[in-house]
């Protein structure tokens, strides 16, 4: 008899806080019935690893698993690599040492979050607070990017719709993307301060707060003037029901 449960994956952290984070984000979904949920780390989190949530969920008698990727594009390689762990892809875009998970349900991967309705307005909740005049302000989204052209190329078009969309609640003058691989967040935020003579808003788009936010990027814009946010999408209600309706449109597909 076919069963079917819920395996959220996030990166995973040494930090206590960031597991909390997500942990709080996924405990808030409402309860389906007998629908199981797991949370598992791709890493760093012993005990709670990707083969210890598809354990969990098959030791409860679930044949079909919807994974959510809790990564925020994808171009990430650990999208990427994860689909291909699972059987989902016959072979990863890169060179990965992940290797194949010992899984007998049927997976079914669902979609990082990226862009969106839910992820423009938290993205502007976090945002909102150093606003001052946004018709006069660029926003510049910040994300992590990728030494790999194809995975790049992903994360420049998720950032700029996402951009775009929240450039269109803020009512921002415009707005632009920069990632950290390769490494252009100095060079487009000082283009639009200096060059073009506008208030930048340098965003960072990250799941939860940690080393990146509080040091990599401040560090890279030494010296120049910009408003910063420096706030991760969570905490933020909007992240449950992102994952809830993954969950429900799932659910209506027999």
């Amino acid at each position: 008899m076919r069963k079917r449960g819920v395996l959220i994956i996030s990166h995973g952290s040494r930090e206590q806080a960031w597991v909390d984070l997500v942990d709080e984000a996924i405990h808030q979904l409402p309860l389906r019935g007998d629908l199981p949920v797991a949370a598992s780390f791709l890493e760093l989190v012993e005990g709670r690893l990707i083969q210890d949530g598809i354990d969990r969920l098959e030791g409860q008698g679930v044949t079909d698993i919807l994974v959510i990727p809790l990564f925020v594009s994808s171009g990430s390689t650990h999208v990427n690599e994860i689909a291909y762990a699972l059987g989902v892809l016959d072979a990863p875009s890169f060179d990965s040492d992940l290797e194949p998970f010992r899984v007998g349900a049927t997976i079914h991967y669902g979609s990082p979050i990226e862009h969106g309705p839910y992820v423009a307005e938290m993205l502007w909740d976090k945002i909102r607070p150093v606003s001052r005049e946004p018709e006069r302000e660029v926003l510049v989204l910040i994300g992590h990017g990728s030494s790999y052209e194809s995975f790049r190329k992903r994360w420049e078009e998720g950032l700029r719709r996402l951009a775009d969309q929240v450039r269109e609640i803020g009512g921002f003058a415009c707005s632009d993307v920069a990632l950290l691989r390769p490494d252009n967040v100095r060079e487009k935020v000082a283009y639009w301060q200096k060059d073009r003579g506008m208030q930048v808003i340098a965003a960072p788009l990250f799941l939860s707060e940690g080393y990146f936010i509080r040091e990599v990027i401040p560090k890279r814009l030494e010296g120049l003037s910009y408003l910063y946010p420096g706030k991760a999408l969570l905490p933020h209600p909007l992240l449950t029901a992102w994952i809830d309706q993954q969950v429900q449109d799932w659910l209506k597909v027999e």
